[in-house]
């Protein structure tokens, strides 16, 4: 699983995400537990995902357009010191009556993560390649994902309680920067290939034309393009659940520090599930392994939400810390070996747009349906999302065709559609400068 940390700029890239979801997961308690304890609303604190993920529905196509023309690394610097001064902006915000405030900052914070996001995407298997190295790679991303949970949710709600929340939005605005200087310590070159400026229609039209080449490559994919509504229906499901796990910890299993448990569990789930796809994702085929894990994460969400005390609700989140991340990195690694370099990051944004508006519309239906519903009304948004999780391993394992594997020599044949491809892994001696 460490075999990508041999390359030196993917270890600048992996420190740097790791450092900067870090300091953002400090915040994943603070900000929905003071929204929550001031306003005591469900549907306000559910508001506080929406605003993460509103940048992605409506940026998600442009900043595919711009990983792809644009200088990437150039790309993450700009947008990593644009969400440590967005993050800062949340301390005009803490007093009672400004809480609007934290919207509008979440939502300019998460529009910089947005025009990162698929420029990261499309750096990694630039750097390793598109053999088992970019399995490890994304082993490893899910890992440090795990360890941020892991860490990050306790250590913010033991910071919130003794520091409280204005030191916490330091130190998630200084991570940002931290994370800018790992990427701007990688090499200048292989990062993107940039094109000349253009202004006013002209500049609308190639746009236009950026994007319709990536709806058209992710269309003439079809081993990738069924992965898409699999993937929507899953996170949607999930959205539903996520703007409830804080009132969940706080109302009904005991408070913060008890949350921060529970979210540490997830993060066991992802350390987890991490060495066990790299081991898998190589040798089983991704619409059966898709079908397993979305199974199995659709149990752990009925468990955990059905829980009234940490021991049920603690192993339940470990199943759908382990689980869930699996079924993440599976399209994601799928797509990343079969869609050609120059349009993986227009394609990266079309699945990150559509994740954008499935995760939007979960994060709004749940908190509103739980309110609706009265006493009652985690139990019935778990069983909804249980079914939905249920029906996307359904969908996976009908309409995913067979795909290749990776080979022990380091190749992968994808089927593109001018015919079979083989893309070489480089050596890990080859990115040793």
């Amino acid at each position: 699983m460490f075999q990508a940390l041999q390359l030196r700029d993917f270890r600048l890239l992996w420190a740097g995400s790791l450092v900067s979801s870090l300091g953002s997961w400090l915040l994943t308690i603070a900000i929905p537990a003071h929204v929550l304890l001031a306003t005591g609303s469900l549907r306000d604190t559910g508001l506080t995902l929406a605003a993460e993920y509103l940048p992605l529905l409506i940026l998600g196509p442009v900043a595919g357009v711009a990983a792809d023309v644009c200088d990437r690394r150039r790309l993450l610097i700009t947008a990593g010191l644009f969400c440590a001064g967005a993050v800062a902006m949340m301390l005009l915000g803490t007093s009672p009556g400004r809480y609007w405030v934290l919207y509008l900052a979440l939502i300019a914070e998460n529009s910089g993560t947005v025009l990162s996001s698929p420029a990261l995407q499309a750096m990694t298997p630039a750097v390793v390649g598109t053999g088992p190295l970019l399995s490890s790679a994304n082993s490893l991303t899910s890992a440090s994902g795990g360890i941020v949970r892991l860490v990050g949710g306790p250590l913010g709600a033991i910071l919130l309680t003794a520091c409280g929340i204005r030191t916490l939005i330091v130190a998630d605005s200084l991570s940002y920067v931290m994370a800018a200087t790992a990427i701007a310590l990688t090499s200048r070159s292989g990062h993107g290939r940039g094109r000349r400026r253009a202004d006013g229609k002209s500049a609308v039209r190639q746009l236009a034309r950026d994007l319709r080449h990536g709806a058209r490559a992710l269309r003439d994919q079809p081993a990738a393009r069924p992965l898409l509504p699999v993937t929507l229906i899953y996170l949607a499901a999930n959205a539903s659940l996520s703007a409830l796990l804080i009132p969940l910890g706080i109302q009904r299993l005991g408070g913060g520090e008890r949350t921060g448990l529970l979210l540490a569990c997830l993060g066991a789930g992802f350390l987890l599930g991490a060495p066990v796809i790299r081991v898998l994702i190589d040798r089983i085929q991704p619409r059966n392994l898709l079908a397993v894990t979305l199974a199995a994460t659709a149990c752990g969400y009925f468990l955990l939400f059905s829980s009234t005390s940490l021991a049920t609700a603690l192993p339940a989140a470990v199943i759908i810390g382990t689980f869930g991340s699996m079924s993440l990195v599976i399209p994601q690694t799928t797509v990343q070996r079969l869609i050609p370099g120059a349009v993986l990051g227009r394609v990266s944004a079309i699945f990150l747009t559509g994740e954008a508006a499935a995760t939007l519309a979960g994060a709004v239906a749940g908190p509103f349906l739980a309110q609706a519903a009265g006493a009652s009304g985690l139990e019935t948004v778990a069983a909804a999302a249980s079914l939905l999780t249920l029906g996307a391993a359904a969908l996976a394992r009908l309409t995913v065709p067979r795909i290749p594997v990776s080979r022990g020599d380091g190749e992968l044949r994808s089927f593109l559609p001018n015919g079979p491809v083989v893309t070489p892994t480089p050596p890990p001696s080859s990115s040793s400068r």
